[in-house]
């Protein structure tokens, strides 16, 4: 009885010890990482809007499910110097608040439209749109035609994989869920912050023995996550690490993937039942290794509209914003040009 006494004991005192860690470090971040641009109060919470360039028409970028405005730090100051730009920070995530929608694509939408509407953002907006960030641009689209003046969605997510999830589909989905539901357990004691700050500083092993032990067979994510920051510039590398040292932006994650599911089917339904691309001008960009399946999804996609293209963007994984944002700039610029 002593020994297990004197074991609570010792673990309660070390998640004390890892909450006062966490704690601390949270308040030291707060002063060294000011947000890039300006936080947008929406009424829902307040917003993360990096709001850079002038001209028409306005570019707008939305990231991926888990990314944030800094994934766009390769392509929207190139872009800044031909028209105004904005990238912002969704709910649970980065800079913005933690407050979040009940996670339907529709909110989502409005979400975006909001913190553009109040940051005085001029329409049309041609939206760049990255992975989940598509299933976001093409609802808004629905919503609100009049207000898109054209789309470049960055290898949007496959709607047909998610929307009628198979079993290996919704295995990744739980263990993606699972991954962040703990990893906000670990982020309020502090074991995330340390870890972290070990791997910064150079030593490899315990981190990596701190992820396998907490996430399991999940780690692989983490891992995959962790490689494409790291094509980043890496004046970024500690704001983003940073941001995932907050519980929030677990939460964040794990609500999105939650949503998932209901996300694809909703955009699914839409594009099946209406032409609402039909008369967007709209180029698709998909990475070079991308399925078959996702390939075929991506050619129907830009087929849907009149003005509608794909190109295959080789040397490249899904976030071809870091792998190859020459493809990007590019498009955009085309995009831009042809919307003027």
């Amino acid at each position: 009885m002593n020994l297990i006494l004197a074991a609570l004991g010792t673990a309660a005192l070390l998640a004390l010890a890892g909450w006062f860690y966490q704690r601390a470090g949270r308040a030291r971040d707060a002063r060294r990482f000011s947000p890039l641009g300006r936080l947008i109060d929406i009424g829902s919470g307040s917003l993360h809007l990096y709001n850079i360039g002038e001209g028409t028409p306005p570019v707008v970028f939305e990231a991926g499910i888990a990314a944030t405005s800094l994934s766009w730090q390769l392509v929207q100051p190139e872009i800044a110097k031909i028209t105004q730009t904005a990238s912002y920070d969704r709910a649970g995530l980065g800079w913005s608040g933690a407050s979040l929608p009940r996670g339907s694509i529709w909110e989502l939408a409005d979400e975006l439209r909001s913190v553009m509407d109040h940051a005085d953002i001029p329409k049309p907006r041609i939206l760049v749109a990255h992975s989940y960030g598509a299933l976001i641009a093409i609802a808004y689209a629905v919503r609100h035609p009049s207000e898109i003046a054209g789309m470049v969605l960055v290898d949007p997510v496959a709607t047909c994989e998610w929307s009628e999830p198979s079993e290996s589909h919704l295995k990744t989905l739980r263990r993606g869920i699972l991954l962040s539901r703990r990893g906000a357990f670990l982020a309020r004691l502090g074991v995330v912050r340390l870890a972290l700050s070990l791997l910064a500083a150079g030593s490899q092993r315990l981190p990596k023995m701190i992820a396998r032990a907490s996430s399991g067979r999940s780690a692989a994510i983490t891992d995959q996550f962790v490689g494409q920051v790291r094509k980043l510039p890496s004046e970024l590398w500690p704001i983003i690490q940073s941001h995932w040292c907050d519980p929030k932006c677990f939460e964040g994650m794990a609500r999105y993937l939650e949503t998932l599911p209901q996300s694809a089917a909703a955009v699914a339904r839409e594009l099946a039942l209406t032409e609402v691309l039909r008369d967007v001008p709209l180029i698709v960009l998909s990475a070079g290794n991308a399925s078959p399946v996702q390939r075929a999804e991506h050619e129907t996609l830009a087929r849907r509209s009149s003005q509608g293209r794909i190109e295959v963007v080789t040397g490249s994984g899904h976030w071809i914003q870091v792998d190859r944002p020459d493809a990007v700039i590019q498009a955009i610029c085309e995009m831009i040009t042809a919307t003027a």
